[in-house]
């Protein structure tokens, strides 16, 4: 799977995790009757969007992000592409905590309240990353794939001869 392709799963994913378990939260506290915790989490989700923002604001990619392209193995053939494999490879923790904040939410909205704030922050805080890291596959003439991994090692990437890219001509 491309990492541009992944990046983008990663943020639509995270924002569709944070508008279930909103909703999730909204029923289950209009069904208990509590306006001010309905008052208090949507607080939270505001605070949350801020911060994700103000974390999402750069065009650049991420120091992390930076790291990872560059420490990417070169190969000359594209990887076995799997997506719906390497999405539930490395995404597990967000897909894993929004099914637990999900089902501790009809009894705890409170939870699932917090739950999106972060699903919030961190949909907001990736979003911009997409777009730098394909500005540097077409700077550099190459392309990104996610390597399958083992789902609790981290993620490693492998770089693949690309078509095109922005080369200065010589004098």
């Amino acid at each position: 799977m491309r990492f541009v392709d992944f990046l983008k799963a990663t943020v639509l994913l995270s924002a569709g995790a944070a508008t279930l378990l909103a909703t999730l939260t909204v029923i289950s506290l209009t069904r208990d009757l509590e306006p001010a915790a309905v008052y208090v989490a949507a607080g939270w989700w505001l605070v949350a969007a801020l911060i994700g923002i103000w974390v999402g604001r750069r065009a650049e990619a991420t120091p992390p992000i930076a790291r990872l392209l560059a420490g990417a193995r070169t190969q000359t053939t594209l990887p076995e592409l799997r997506p719906g494999l390497t999405i539930a490879n490395r995404l597990w923790p967000l897909l894993l905590s929004t099914f637990t904040a999900g089902v501790l939410g009809f009894f705890l909205p409170q939870v699932a309240a917090v739950a999106a704030g972060f699903a919030i922050i961190w949909a907001l805080a990736w979003r911009r990353q997409e777009s730098a890291v394909a500005a540097i596959e077409e700077r550099d003439g190459v392309r990104f794939y996610v390597d399958q991994t083992s789902p609790v090692r981290p993620i490693q990437l492998v770089r693949t001869p690309g078509f095109g890219g922005t080369f200065l001509p010589q004098p």
